[in-house]
């Protein structure tokens, strides 16, 4: 690889979902209660909201019908406590989901 597209390629790799799966941006850590105290960064608990970032196509069922996700980028979703696949794209985190793990959407 020349100087040249070294230095014009991006910094951070981008990511599209397969299949059914969801790229999820989690909301941030709140640091303060509803009472108005605050609580140290390492001891907020991690918040179980998330904007989607990217959908996957979708998924085929058996006769080979492909069926899209229902959440499209921009949505707020409600999240699950465990699971998912946690990446970092640059020096963000993010999750992965597949539609099916998500407990709801926000309106």
């Amino acid at each position: 690889m020349n100087s040249f597209a070294r230095a014009t390629r991006p910094l951070y790799r981008s990511l599209a979902p397969l299949g059914d799966r969801i790229l999820i941006r989690r909301a941030v850590k709140e640091t303060k209660t509803a009472g108005g105290i605050l609580l140290p960064t390492d001891k907020a608990k991690e918040s179980n909201e998330g904007s989607v970032v990217a959908t996957g196509p979708g998924i085929r069922d058996v006769s080979g019908v492909l069926h899209a996700p229902t959440l499209k980028a921009g949505d707020t979703v409600m999240l699950p406590k465990y699971g998912g696949t946690e990446i970092e794209i640059g020096d963000e985190k993010m999750s992965l989901y597949r539609e099916d793990d998500i407990l709801g959407k926000f309106d």
